[in-house]
């Protein structure tokens, strides 16, 4: 990857280009696989090879992705990769113009609805997993009385801790420590409510 760390999305454009359904699936999908072609990743999301490379180019128009180099011999292969870690998008920056404004609701309301499917997948799938996943997997609700500076605090440390956590499964993954590791979604909200 070209880029470490997150890339922060502070325009309309770029937003509306990931807040696509299929375009950020293949996004995830590709965070997920760290390298991949059309035809790899049509094949996860049920889509013809030609609609997925027409997303795919959306995306790299973008910056959101990157051409990888070639993993096989078969020249006619363009493999995809992300070109950063991740991305971030803060509410702030989307404020200060109504069109603005509503296409960052439009789009966290997808990334939500995304990782809501993905849970639910998981749950129905939860008798395929050993009782061992099944007793590790958190579902947890904290109702808690904090200030917005706390809030932030306790984002912030959230945030690292997991960062921590990444960066060791990746280099033992990279050490070739596979046994017993998958692919794991951790999902945090934290937002504050009246009742």
């Amino acid at each position: 990857m070209t880029a470490k760390g997150s890339r922060p999305i502070t325009d309309v454009g770029t937003l509306k280009a990931l807040a696509h359904p299929l375009r950020m699936k293949l996004y995830r999908a590709l965070c997920v696989a760290g390298k991949a072609t059309a035809s790899h990743l049509a094949d996860q999301v049920d889509e013809a090879v030609s609609l997925v490379s027409y997303h795919l180019r959306k995306l790299a128009e973008h910056g959101l992705i990157e051409q990888a180099r070639p993993q096989s011999a078969d020249g006619r292969e363009r493999w995809w990769q992300p070109s950063s870690e991740g991305v971030s998008i803060r509410d702030q920056d989307f404020r200060d113009a109504p069109e603005k404004a509503a296409a960052h609701l439009a789009a966290t309301r997808l990334f939500h609805d995304q990782r809501t499917d993905l849970y639910r997948r998981y749950l129905d799938e939860r008798p395929t997993w050993s009782a061992e996943w099944n007793t590790a997997a958190a579902d947890s609700e904290s109702l808690l009385r904090l200030t917005a500076p706390e809030m932030r605090e306790l984002r912030d440390e959230l945030l690292a801790l997991i960062r921590r956590y990444d960066e060791r499964g990746r280099s033992a993954e990279a050490a070739g420590e596979t046994e017993g590791r998958e692919h794991v979604a951790l999902h945090v909200y934290g937002f504050p409510f009246r009742v």
